[in-house]
């Protein structure tokens, strides 16, 4: 979610509305517009030699705005274009006559605007306002990081010029009121003095909408004032944006708002499915179509990834042939990403080169943190198996490069796709470059970059998550050289002159293990005492430390996959004692929950509120947020807000915080001293120490990037997914990483890329700095100027993601909510051309970004400024169970086997059949009947009788013996289900339970032979009733209304009906004996029933058969009363029916005699 611009009609009419609302109606603005759509469906006259041409419903636009005729009129489109007057889209003093006119002209028509092409499409019509040039003021509020910023200008309208230089500004903090008072006397000294207190008044009460509205741009210009009180204020021009992330907290106040795209940015369908689609999910998925005809298409997991393959692309000199710029991240499901790609794809081969140029489609990726590779890539290839006639005649190529949990097994099975379709897909790993495919892509080479394309060896080794053991000389000398001492541990380093740690002769692999030991025990700390409470006192930190390996945290959010990962770095790492101290879930009591400590397991305490955790856990000082984007604002401030606070540092990983949360959040830590990481982010890592939840990934992927120990690179990113591209550079190009942070790629992060920069120069275990920015903010010119002032001395590789942004032709919001340019300034060129020129190391684009960091590093260590890091082996870890089996290493029998149903997919499915389509189908209970019970779906007239036989066993009245004993329960004060339960156990032989008993009866007859006489006969020679004959009520003089509808239903549609047939020549003997004799409900269900399951054709005769022995039969009547038994319940409590006592009179006392 994002900034997103909103049309002029909209913004004005929020403004009328709410600045009222924040006076107490003491302010009315006088605004009227019209917001007037162009139609491209329909016709004005219904006529379809008209329809498809752009048209305007000019009398609804009168109905709602009758004020329209009568009228001076402005009119000017309302597509978010800049400087309409000045490209003469603006129609001033005009009659409603002229307005039609004038827009008639011109709706549906394309013109080109700052080069731009697009369609016009909607109009704003206001009342033209008589006013003179010295009415016109200029009037900007803006959000940046600490406050609200006011613009004013005393002159306003086209001609004002330069506003960032002529305005007055004032910063109303975040939390603080922007008083009259201040206003008058900052910014309004050009304004005659009669006038000031009206408009101070008036900008008070802008601010307040804009915050409670969650504005984040609101330009006026100009504002027109023609009198001396507020009634004569009135917006002219208006450009403004809304925080889309604050939908959830201002749904009713925006109704009916709309978030037009950028002009010529047109919205096509699948842009629009895939944005439905993003709604719809928890992951994040981006669209948008450049060049439909161009010849390099991306599918591309994670927001700051996605933007690294654009900008290489265009670095390339391809930029004019990327089609698509998107991203899917979050760890979508198999059948969302399915969905995404099948949609990119058709997009894709919907219009084939012609010029001799194929097509090549970029897989590409970070290392995942924690999103199933192989799972995504399920759905990748599902659409490239749908797509895969249209890819093979056009030729196209597919790359794709990708690392994180499983993703051997997802390479494997992309590469074996590639030879079942005939499509050549060539695969690679995190062993090369996240950027390498892309020049090889396109023919070029790819110089200077790790490429390792990924074969059968690799896809054999799968992921073992177990650390490999030690081998040789390093081996031998971790063996034999003991941890260095705390105390020795924690002495700095010997310092030269110059202020940089002075050169040391070569040493031995042993010497080099024996310092790795010794960073790996300075870097953790020690517990230095014990309180008088029991309570353990840390170490104090030192300045730039926010962690070490006594740090501990507490988890927000029963996130058990990421505390276990947490607790399993701790182990790898030889921590003392596990970092999540405690866990807060507050939909449920305080608990225990089981975790591994390596091959053993612990108990973590889980506790409802923040509050709680922290004061039972005094040693923990780190908040780890997963708490929803709804909550994240809450439950930080829970352990910000005391005084003192409850923590030192939180993270908080929930993307979607509303901007003006997040800097009330920023506001709130820096007052209080607490450290702030997102939101939006993955977190962070101090290798041999602490890791905050996901970060960095599966147990494997820290093996393969060394963050079981610590290096001499301190980073900070923006991109949580581009952090583990970092970890893996640094471990193959440097030592390794001293500490890292992913900021989080909102436009406010918590903390800045010049705050941990600062903590990495004070740090004298970090060597070297790393800074991977993006397009957006101004954050990144901090850090030039600390270079440029000396506060940074430390080597700085820095790169800013984004330079892509040049190439397309129109604004495009890139995967990160702050990944987009506002000015010159925020864009990527811009920031990294800063950086170079304060002295950073800055390579040309990302494919050099490598060499950067390698030859940085090199350089240090031939200066002696960094030692060879030997190796010290990490503990091992066990892999999990189910991760085991999810890559198919192991097998165990199941203690379950369900074949009716599967809940583990995107959705439910019922026999095989997904519940979406159970729906749409219109199948019904008895259709649903039919696929639980009998595994397969029955003909259209089997699945009605189920339903007719539900509706006539649903209910036979309170006296009978089920619904006697609901009622009785009901009356006792029993529950739903426990009333329920009294009455079904009634169901047996001598009520409701005769229809498995008459179906074997009436069929095992017919299937031996019997005739009707010869039945009867046998039954009574066994001394039993037939079942299925009988009624207490009915006879055949007053025949059982239920029982014909049964028998003609089955007469009706079943094929054949023996079994019916037997048993009503059965009751025709019977009646002779006794009228009530009659084939009752039951047996009529039953007879019916088993020639239903035997004729219908979806059964073998033994299928049928056992379904019968099974006892389905008195399923269905358990089902069907189970309707009436609750209906009586429910009655019962409806009408309060007090304890029921059977009456006396009703009871025949028969004692026996008793001599006392």
């Amino acid at each position: 979610m994002a900034q997103r611009a909103i049309r002029e009609a909209d913004g004005k009419m929020l403004m009328r509305r709410f600045v009222e609302e924040a006076t107490g109606g003491e302010l009315k603005l006088a605004i009227r517009c019209a917001s007037i759509p162009v139609r491209f469906s329909g016709s004005p006259t219904g006529l379809p030699a008209e329809a498809g041409k752009p048209w305007v419903d000019f009398a609804t636009a009168e109905v709602k705005n009758p004020w329209l005729p009568g009228c001076r009129l402005v009119v000017k489109p309302d597509q978010l274009i800049k400087r309409r007057g000045k490209g003469g889209l603006l129609l001033l003093d005009a009659t409603w006559e002229d307005a039609k006119a004038w827009i008639s002209e011109r709706a549906g028509t394309s013109i080109e605007v700052d080069g731009v092409t697009g369609r016009l499409e909607h109009f704003i019509v206001e009342p033209f306002l008589p006013h003179a040039p010295t009415d016109e003021y200029y009037v900007c509020v803006q959000s940046i990081r600490e406050a609200d910023e006011i613009l004013f200008y005393h002159e306003g309208g086209v001609d004002v010029g330069d506003v960032d230089a002529k305005a007055v500004r004032l910063a109303v903090p975040v939390g603080a009121e922007a008083s009259e008072s201040a206003i008058r006397e900052t910014l309004l000294g050009g304004v005659p003095e009669a006038r000031r207190s009206a408009l101070a008044r008036f900008l008070s009460a802008l601010v307040r909408v804009y915050r409670e509205l969650h504005f984040c741009y609101l330009e006026i210009n100009p504002l027109v004032m023609t009198g001396e009180d507020t009634s004569s204020i009135s917006p002219l021009d208006m450009a403004a944006k809304l925080d889309e992330a604050a939908h959830f907290l201002c749904r009713k106040h925006w109704a009916g708002v709309e978030f037009p795209p950028p002009w010529g940015a047109k919205e096509t369908p699948e842009e629009a499915y895939i944005r439905s689609l993003d709604a719809k999910t928890g992951a994040s998925l981006k669209l948008t179509v450049l060049n439909p005809k161009g010849r390099i298409w991306t599918l591309v997991a994670g927001g700051g990834a996605s933007v690294v393959y654009a900008d290489t692309i265009a670095d390339l000199g391809f930029g004019s042939e990327l089609a698509n710029y998107g991203e899917y991240s979050g760890a979508p499901t198999e059948d969302v990403t399915y969905e995404y790609a099948r949609t990119v794809l058709s997009l894709m081969t919907r219009h084939p080169r012609t010029d001799g140029q194929d097509k090549v489609l970029i897989v590409g990726g970070g290392i995942a943190n924690f999103t199933d590779v192989a799972k995504t890539f399920k759905g990748i290839m599902r659409a490239l198996v749908d797509a895969a006639v249209e890819l093979r005649e056009q030729n196209v190529s597919v790359w794709v490069r990708r690392g994180g949990p499983n993703y051997e097994e997802g390479l494997r099975r992309m590469r074996a796709l590639g030879s079942s379709i005939g499509l050549p897909i060539r695969v690679f790993g995190p062993r090369t470059h996240i950027t390498a495919i892309v020049p090889l892509a396109l023919g070029l080479p790819a110089d200077g970059l790790a490429v390792v394309e990924f074969t059968d060896d690799d896809a054999a080794g799968l992921t073992s998550m177990i650390a490999p053991p030690p081998s040789g000389a390093a081996a031998a000398a971790a063996a034999a050289t003991p941890a260095a001492p705390a105390a020795a541990a924690a002495a700095p380093a010997a310092k030269a002159s110059s202020g940089v740690p002075a050169r040391t002769p070569p040493r031995s692999e042993a010497a080099a293990a024996a310092e790795t030991a010794g960073r790996i025990s300075a870097a953790q700390g020690r517990v230095d005492a014990v309180s008088p409470t029991g309570a353990p006192t840390l170490v104090k930190k030192a300045p730039w430390e926010l962690f070490d390996a006594s740090t501990r945290c507490v988890v927000f959010g029963m996130q058990t996959r990421a505390v276990q990962s947490m607790l399993d770095f701790d182990f790898m790492c030889r921590r003392d004692t596990p970092s999540v101290a405690a866990i807060v879930f507050p939909f449920a009591g305080a608990h225990q929950h089981q975790f591994y400590w390596g091959p053993s397991e612990i108990l973590v305490p889980v506790y409802p509120s923040v509050t709680d955790a922290f004061r039972k856990h005094p040693d923990a000082d780190v908040l780890v947020n997963f708490a929803s984007y709804r909550s994240a604002f809450d439950v930080s401030m829970e352990a910000i807000r005391p005084d003192p606070p409850l923590v030192r540092s939180v993270a908080i990983i929930a993307e979607g915080v509303p901007e003006r949360q997040s800097r009330i959040l920023i506001a709130e830590a820096e007052a209080k001293g607490v450290a702030l990481i997102g939101p939006a982010t993955v977190g962070g890592i101090k290798p041999g120490c602490f890791r905050i939840g996901n970060t960095a990934g599966m147990i494997d992927n820290v093996i393969a990037a060394k963050l079981y120990r610590p290096g001499c690179v301190g980073y900070v990113s923006k991109s949580g997914g581009m952090s583990n591209e970092l970890n893996n550079i640094m471990a193959q190009h440097a030592d390794g990483v001293a500490e890292g942070v992913a900021i989080g790629g909102d436009r406010y992060p918590g903390s800045r890329f010049i705050d941990h920069l600062l903590r990495y120069e004070m740090n004298p275990d970090v060597k070297m700095l790393v800074l991977l920015g993006e397009v957006g903010g101004t954050d990144e010119y901090e850090v030039a100027a600390a270079i440029r002032d000396g506060r940074i001395s430390k080597p700085l590789v820095a790169w800013c993601i984004g330079t892509c942004a040049k190439v397309f032709p129109y604004e495009v919001q890139f995967g990160h909510a702050g990944a987009l340019a506002n000015s010159a300034a925020q864009t990527a060129d811009a920031k990294n051309a800063a950086l170079k020129a304060a002295g950073a190391v800055v390579p040309d684009n990302f494919n050099d970004f490598v060499g950067c960091v390698r030859a940085t590093y090199q350089g240090l260590l031939r200066a002696g400024d960094v030692k060879p890091v030997a190796e010290v082996p990490p503990r091992r870890i066990p892999m999990d169970f189910q991760w085991a089996k999810q890559l198919g290493i192991i097998r165990k029998p199941a203690n379950f086997i369900s074949t009716i149903s599967d809940d583990r997919g995107e959705e439910l499915l019922y026999a095989g059949l997904p519940i979406s389509e159970v729906v749409q189908r219109d199948v019904g209970v008895g259709g649903v009947v039919s696929l639980l019970w009998f595994k397969r779906r029955l003909p259209e007239y089997a699945s009605r009788f189920i339903d007719i036989v539900l509706v006539i066993t649903a209910d036979h009245g309170p006296a009978v013996a089920g619904a006697h004993n609901t009622i009785v329960a009901a009356r006792a004060g029993k529950d739903l289900v426990s009333s329920l339960a009294s009455g079904l156990l009634t169901i047996g032989p001598r009520f409701g339970g005769a229809l498995d008993g008459a179906a074997a009866a009436f069929s095992t007859a017919i299937d031996e032979g019997f005739t009707p006489a010869e039945f009867i006969e046998d039954m009574r020679r066994q001394r039993k009733l037939i079942p299925g004959i009988g009624h207490k009520v009915k006879s055949v003089h007053n025949p059982d209304k239920r029982v014909e509808l049964v028998k003609a239903f089955a007469k009706e549609h079943f094929r054949e009906t023996p079994v019916l047939d037997f048993a009503l020549q059965v009751e025709a003997l019977t009646v002779k004996k006794k009228a009530n004799l009659i084939l009752n409900v039951d047996g009529c269900i039953a007879a019916c029933f088993v020639d239903l399951l035997r004729s219908c054709g979806a059964f073998t005769r033994e299928e049928a058969d056992n379904s019968i022995a099974q006892g389905c039969l008195n399923g269905l009547f358990v089902l069907g009363r189970s309707i009436g038994l609750m209906g009586h319940f429910l009655d019962q409590k409806r009408l309060k029916q007090g304890l029921y006592r059977h009456p006396t009179d009703d009871i025949s006392y028969v004692l026996p005699d008793v001599d006392v």
